[in-house]
């Protein structure tokens, strides 16, 4: 059995497919204006998604606008999303990242990105303090902007991996990429499914430290899982 798999675009529709159940159960919110999802992806690294969730509803009650969000201070911020993990680094990001949109766009909004190149709109967006590819393509992806970008975090990363489709030291930036460049004809709600299912996977059973290998649905297309049949 070949310890590395060669795959195609069509395998992501395959994928697509037959992770489709983990869907069940599973509410897909409505998407927020691009700076509401900015705030929501920069808090949520490492963190549960009903934790970073809860924890950006309190920042709206708290300071109700973007613009108030960035006049507070780190301390501020730090104090209403303290459940998420690392929140003083991700407070002193996030109060940064919106002073700096302030600056350049003082209505805080950023639909102006919906018209860029899709490669110009993730660099902007990367040039903001604490946003990397998994926070760019979220904004990008799951906001009303509804742009074609694969949004890859941990757990998505960990199974495009072991899968094969990236290289085992493949980063979030070239799996987004190898993603999206794979599939030109997929739409964001395309990509936001595959990205939720994927995510799901690796939540569930493609874990960190006991994958549960004779459970997936993905097995036969594994080189990990392939082994656990031998």
């Amino acid at each position: 059995m070949q310890e590395r798999f060669d795959f195609v675009a069509s395998d992501l529709t395959r994928w697509r497919s037959r992770l489709a159940p983990l869907l069940d159960g599973i509410t897909v919110l409505p998407r927020r204006k691009p700076v509401g999802q900015l705030v929501k992806s920069l808090i949520s690294g490492r963190t549960k998604d009903a934790v970073s969730l809860a924890a950006y509803r309190k920042l709206g009650r708290r300071f109700g606008s973007a613009a108030a969000l960035s006049a507070a201070s780190p301390c501020e911020v730090e104090q209403v999303i303290h459940n998420v993990t690392f929140a003083d680094a991700k407070a002193a990001w996030l109060v940064a990242a919106l002073r700096q949109i302030g600056r350049e766009r003082p209505d805080f909004q950023l639909t102006f990105l919906g018209d860029l190149p899709l490669a110009a709109a993730l660099a902007w967006l990367e040039n903001l303090p604490g946003v990397g590819r998994k926070v760019a393509a979220s904004t990008l992806n799951a906001s009303t902007l509804a742009q074609p970008v694969f949004i890859v975090d941990t757990h998505v990363l960990r199974v495009l991996r072991r899968l094969g489709f990236v290289a085992a030291n493949a980063e979030t930036r070239a799996a987004s990429e190898a993603v999206t460049g794979s599939r030109p004809d997929w739409n964001a709600d395309d990509f936001l499914l595959f990205h939720i299912v994927v995510k799901r996977l690796g939540q569930l059973l493609c874990t960190f430290d006991t994958p549960r290998c004779e459970l997936c649905p993905l097995m036969t297309d594994c080189p990990m899982g392939s082994r656990s049949l031998n």
